[in-house]
């Protein structure tokens, strides 16, 4: 049964799709199968792995209105063994869709469940929000991992997502795990980017990933190509970061 995992942070650039594709490719070089789910209306998963997701109809709407199955929205990518499920704008009329559905917060579950059996990966992109999107995420998985930026507020931040986290755990999903806490975007060059890194490692210990996502140009640039950064700069220091990241995933 394949591993499902929520990226989730409810704070807009964080590092969160980019760590959703390159986690993903990386894993599939370890010859395991890989499912993107993007859950964001804004598509930048779907994107970023070359699809033009806005003229794209086989997408998440569709899925979750239940207008398309699963073998019609499952879309391979350019790295073998890594597929996705793009997503665009549509999706963010699905809270007015569902308004009305009592079991609204475990649709995403029920969708997911009949393809743990076809991956050994299923990872959630998930919207920079605390809404029904992300509740659904967060329900239909076994553990969140969770992209906290060095900087001032990124504690701050942390503290409102593990409360909603435990929520989901004590209401809707109490098997539901904290992958990791993972350090990302920072800057050597910076006092506080340190700093946030001694905070978060000493308040969360091991909870929190060994490798610590670099600032990288490189990382920056991969998405415009629609490439994950091992293909469009496997030797730059954020590749080395995210194959780090992958090794340390699967063979916790």
């Amino acid at each position: 049964m394949g591993k499902v995992i929520t990226l989730a942070n409810q704070k807009g650039g964080v590092g969160k799709t980019t760590t959703t594709i390159n986690l993903g490719a990386y894993i599939a070089e370890h010859r395991k199968k890989v499912l993107i789910i993007d859950i964001d209306p804004q598509g930048n998963a779907g994107s970023g792995l070359g699809l033009d997701v806005m003229t794209e109809e086989k997408n998440m709407y569709k899925w979750l209105l239940g207008e398309l199955d699963h073998n019609a929205v499952i879309h391979t990518t350019k790295i073998e063994g890594l597929d996705i499920i793009p997503s665009n704008i549509d999706l963010a009329g699905i809270e007015i869709d569902l308004r009305d559905n009592d079991q609204r917060d475990f649709v995403l579950k029920g969708f997911i469940e009949p393809l743990r059996s076809q991956y050994d990966y299923i990872l959630i992109d998930s919207p920079p929000s605390l809404g029904l999107l992300t509740i659904n995420a967060l329900t239909a998985s076994d553990s969140v991992l969770i992209p906290l930026q060095c900087e001032y507020f990124a504690l701050e931040g942390l503290t409102q997502l593990l409360r909603i986290i435990k929520l989901v755990q004590s209401k809707l999903n109490p098997s539901l795990l904290l992958e990791g806490i993972l350090l990302t975007m920072y800057d050597s060059r910076t006092r506080l980017s340190s700093q946030v890194v001694n905070d978060v490692r000493s308040h969360f210990g091991k909870q929190v990933f060994e490798v610590i996502i670099p600032r990288n140009v490189k990382l920056s640039e991969a998405p415009s190509f629609g490439e994950p950064i091992g293909v469009y700069d496997p030797a730059s220091t954020g590749a080395m970061a995210y194959k780090n990241l992958a090794r340390e995933i699967v063979y916790k």
